[in-house]
């Protein structure tokens, strides 16, 4: 069995056991947080919300961290002139125990 999930703007597919990140959540480590399901199939038979299920998707936090420096390079040629940032996103680790 397998769900579509929504959370931080995106959707992620996930089955029971799965660990994903997603963006930063409020919960403390070893907290259970629920996800609205948009859609749920398991073999052949398949639900769509319109735009969630009644169900949820419930998850344990799992840890809190950040991904790995994203480096960015502004460059203008024939300018002189060059700016470099880097960005390191937060990111919570979840894994997903039950497929209401």
């Amino acid at each position: 069995m397998y769900a579509v999930i929504a959370t931080g703007g995106k959707q992620f597919r996930v089955t029971e056991g799965q660990n994903l990140r997603v963006e930063l959540l409020s919960a403390e480590v070893g907290a259970e947080v629920s996800f609205p399901m948009l859609m749920r199939g398991e073999g052949e038979s398949i639900q769509v919300g319109k735009p969630y299920l009644e169900a949820v998707a419930k998850a344990t936090v799992v840890a809190h961290g950040r991904a790995k420096k994203i480096k960015v390079l502004k460059f203008r040629r024939r300018k002189h002139h060059m700016k470099q940032m880097g960005h390191r996103q937060y990111y919570t680790e979840v894994k997903i125990t039950t497929l209401g």
